[in-house]
C-alpha cells in the first residue's frame, strides 16, 4: 500500500497528499528514468551524469510563476557551480512544453526532463501530489556517489526554495 503523507505540503494553507516515501539524507539515491524528448532513446537517469553531483531542480509545472523563478535561478546559478556539477530539472511538462519555455526564458544550462510519461521519479522520490498529479517542489542533492546528500522539500508549494541553503550545501559536497 501506498504511503500517504497530508502533513508534508501545501498549497496557499490547504493541505495536499503526498504519496510514497521521501528520501533523506544519507539514503542511497534510488535510480528512475525521466525523458529528455518524446522517444524512449531520450531517457534521462543517475547513471547519464554518473561521476558529478546532481542538484535536482523539482517543480510542479514550468509555466507557473514560481516554478519559472526557480528554474531561471538555477539556470544562472549552474555556471557558478563548475563542470563537477548537473542540475537537472524535473516536471511533469512535456518535453516539448519544457523545450518551448526554455527557448523564452534564454535556459540553456539545465538538463530538462519529465517524468510525465511513467512517473518512475514521482515514484521512487515519495513526490507526487496526488490532488494534482505534479511533484512537489523540491530540491535534492546527490553526490559522486550515488548518496542523497540534502533534500529541501519546500512546505508551501506556491513559494521558491531557499537558495542559499542549496547553494551551502552543493558547495559542500563539492568541497569533499
Amino acid at each position: 500500500m501506498t504511503q500517504k503523507h497530508t502533513d508534508l505540503i501545501t498549497f496557499k494553507g490547504s493541505p495536499l497528499t503526498l504519496l510514497g516515501k521521501q528520501v533523506q539524507p544519507g539514503d542511497k539515491a534510488p535510480d528512475f528514468t525521466v525523458r529528455k524528448g518524446l522517444t524512449p532513446d531520450s531517457a534521462y537517469t543517475l547513471a547519464s551524469d554518473a561521476g558529478k553531483t546532481r542538484i535536482l531542480n523539482v517543480v510542479p509545472s514550468l509555466d507557473t510563476p514560481v516554478c519559472d523563478l526557480q528554474t531561471r535561478h538555477f539556470n544562472q546559478e549552474a555556471a557558478n557551480l563548475g563542470q563537477s556539477v548537473a542540475i537537472v530539472t524535473i516536471s511533469m511538462d512535456l518535453p516539448p512544453a519544457q523545450a518551448r519555455w526554455c527557448a523564452a526564458a534564454g535556459v540553456e544550462n539545465l538538463t530538462m526532463t519529465s517524468d510525465y510519461y511513467d512517473h518512475s521519479f514521482a515514484k521512487a522520490y515519495g513526490l507526487l501530489i496526488d490532488e494534482l498529479g505534479l511533484l512537489a517542489r523540491t530540491v535534492i542533492i546527490i553526490d559522486p556517489d550515488d548518496t542523497v546528500r540534502y533534500v529541501q522539500l519546500v512546505s508551501e508549494v506556491a513559494e521558491e526554495p531557499n537558495y542559499e541553503a542549496v547553494l551551502v550545501a552543493a558547495r559542500e559536497v563539492l568541497s569533499e
